[in-house]
Order: structure tokens, then sequence, then C-alpha cells
């Protein structure tokens, strides 16, 4: 005979479901990943990202001195889109202000400049823009430019009331300098090498070692003579070395599939790529103590993909931020390796140049290998 279905009573619903959220919040890190995860985006989205650009850091380069232009200067300077950080005297100046990451624009006044407005009722303005981030460029330049025509509009009414045949023109020349085509591509390169290592180092470190944990093996492990911190530096060579064979083939496919150039020095390049790499590993390290099931750890580490597009200048700029969130870009790693991969491939700068990267990068290893290392002990002896 066949048994009929019993009918299952609220009661037993109840209890059932009451169970599911307590096995839920067994693992409280995962259920937190989860709630944070829409938080920090909606933050993110709603808050810190801007697609406006504000104060770009503007140099003025005037050998004339005269009313009009400093008229123009004025108006730049009363501008919230400018931030005019710096006054020089030669061009030799405006070029090291640009490699040494000072300046984003420079105004270049024509000598004689009102005077040949008056004389000759034309002269000429040259824009010299940072061309490795070609969309923030143009938008630099057009903001610019409106700056420049209103000032020259004004000077055209005051002739036309002055009842002069010729009306004055103000030329404005621009130039980017280290992309002068605005190829894309110079400024997301270098980006997405920092999100490829970032990510692919973190995932692999977290997920290898949290593996060990869920199958029981690293207590064996733990067990040997050598001491936690040598076998868990054992783990994460082997994965150093991977990385850096995804940086090598990274590096060659973009130099010679993407066309994209290397023009500063290979070595530094290298050099804080590897560095930043470290920085990775140790962050995928301390993700593996703060979780125990890999579900979490991948979460975790793909939970980073967020803060690094949008908090690491990768698509906005930094500086157009709200206060709270350009300090928080501080503790992207990525942010540093951009800036200073950007700043050795394309504008070619010395490597003394990208110290304070570099010194950032480190600071961040420090820390990070410090608290892995150290949670890591805490949790397993």
């Amino acid at each position: 005979m066949k048994q009929k279905k019993q009918a299952h009573s609220p009661v037993q619903f109840r209890s059932f479901l009451a169970k599911e959220f307590r096995h839920m919040a067994r693992d409280w890190r995962t259920l937190l990943i989860l709630v944070a995860m829409p938080v920090i985006m909606v933050l993110l989205f709603g808050y810190a990202v801007t697609t406006e650009v504000k104060g770009t850091r503007t140099a003025v380069l005037d050998p004339s001195h005269d009313y009009l232009t400093r008229r123009i200067t004025d108006a730049l300077a009363a501008n919230t889109r400018f931030d005019l950080s710096a006054t020089c005297a030669s061009m030799d100046e405006v070029d090291a202000l640009f490699r040494e990451g000072q300046i984003d624009m420079a105004v270049v006044f024509a000598p004689d400049f009102a005077s040949r407005v008056t004389t000759e009722r034309e002269a000429a303005i040259e824009l010299l823009v940072d061309g490795s981030e070609p969309n923030q460029a143009a938008i630099r330049q057009g903001y610019a430019m409106q700056v420049v025509a209103s000032v020259a509009a004004q000077s055209a009414q005051a002739a036309a009331s002055a009842a002069q045949t010729a009306q004055p023109q103000i030329n404005v020349v621009t130039r980017m300098l280290y992309n002068p085509q605005g190829r894309s591509e110079f400024n997301f390169v270098p980006a997405v090498i920092g999100m490829i290592l970032l990510l692919l180092c973190t995932l692999m470190t977290s997920i290898s070692i949290v593996r060990e944990k869920e199958m029981g093996t690293m207590e064996v492990l733990l067990a040997s003579p050598l001491p936690p911190s040598v076998i868990v530096a054992a783990k994460l060579v082997p994965y150093f070395v991977v990385s850096a064979v995804n940086l090598t083939t990274i590096l060659l496919l973009s130099r010679f599939l993407l066309g994209v150039p290397i023009a500063g020095s290979l070595a530094a390049l290298v050099g804080v790529s590897l560095i930043y790499i470290c920085v990775a590993l140790a962050l995928g390290l301390l993700i593996s103590t703060l979780v125990r099931t890999q579900l979490a750890a991948m979460l975790l580490s793909l939970l980073l993909i967020v803060p690094t597009m949008y908090l690491s200048g990768m698509v906005f700029q930094i500086d157009s931020m709200p206060v709270p969130a350009q300090y928080a870009s501080a503790l992207v790693p990525a942010r540093w390796f951009m800036d200073a991969a950007r700043r050795l491939m394309i504008q070619g700068v010395d490597a003394r140049h990208i110290l304070g990267d570099v010194l950032a990068l480190c600071l961040q290893l420090l820390v990070l290998a410090t608290l892995a290392v150290k949670c890591f002990k805490t949790r397993l002896e």
C-alpha cells in the first residue's frame, strides 16, 4: 500500500527555518561580506565616483606679465576646476614639473601677449596637457579653452565698444604630452596590469591556504619542525614565481601586441611590479586568516574589484573625489602601482620620480605581512 504523505505543520517549518538561520549565522564572515558588498557599491557609485574633473594642477608660463595674461590667469584661478600650483620662468621648469607628477596642465603665453593683441589683433596661448590619461586630458583641455574663450569674448566686446574695426583674436594651441594620438590603451593597459596582478595573486593565495585548513592538512604541516612563518613563506613562493611569469607575459603582450611603449626604465618597472605582487600575496594571506571557507575567500577577493576600479584612479580622477574617498584611495595598493606604471611606461620618468609610490607599496607590504603572520599564528596555534 502506498503511504500517504504526512502534512507538515507550521511549527515544523518554523523550526527548520530557524535551523537555517543558525547555520547561516555560524559563518558570520561570509554573511558580512554579502551584506557589506551592496553597501560599498552604493557608497562608491553614489558618493565617491564622479565623472567631473576638478582641481587640475596647472602651471603658468607668462613671460610678459601684462594685464591680459593676468586676466586669463585670474579667470583660471577663480574656476574650481583648476588649481594654479606653480608659476614657471622657462619651459625646462614646466617639463620638470610634468615629469615629477606635480602638474596636469601648463598654460604658456606668447611673449608680449597684450601688445600683440592690441597691435596685431592676434596672440597665441599654448596648452600643454598630460595625455597619459586621454579622457581626462580632453576634459581638462575643454575646460581651459572655455575660460580662454570667455576672456576673449570680453576683450572683443571692449574692442567693439571702442569702435575698433578689427576684433582681437586669441588662438589656443593644444598639445598632448606623452600620448599625442590620444590612444586609450596608454591609460588602461597599466591599470589592467595592476588589476590582473592584484586579483590573481590575492585569489590564489587566499583560496590555497583556506583549502589546506578546510582539509585539515595545515595542522599536519604545522606539526613539522619548521616554524609556521617558514611554512607559509614556502607556500607563497610558488605563487610569486607564477605571478612573475604572468607579469612577463603581460608586459610582452602590452609592448608587442598592443603597442604600449615602455619609455622609462624597464628594471624600475619590473622592480615596482614585484613589490606590488608581494603586497597582493600578503593581502591574500591576510584574507585567508579572516575566513574559514574557500567560498568566503573567493567572495572577499572578488570584492576587491570594486574599490580597485573606482578608488585607484583607473577610471575616475582621485582629486575630483570627496576628501574621505581620497583618503580611502590611499589604502588601495593598485593606486600606487598604477601611478608608477603609467609614469614609467608612458611618461618615461626616472626611477627617482616614483619613489613615493614605491615607499607607499613597501609600507603596505610591511603592514599587511605583519598582520597576516600575526593573525595566522593566532588562528592555527
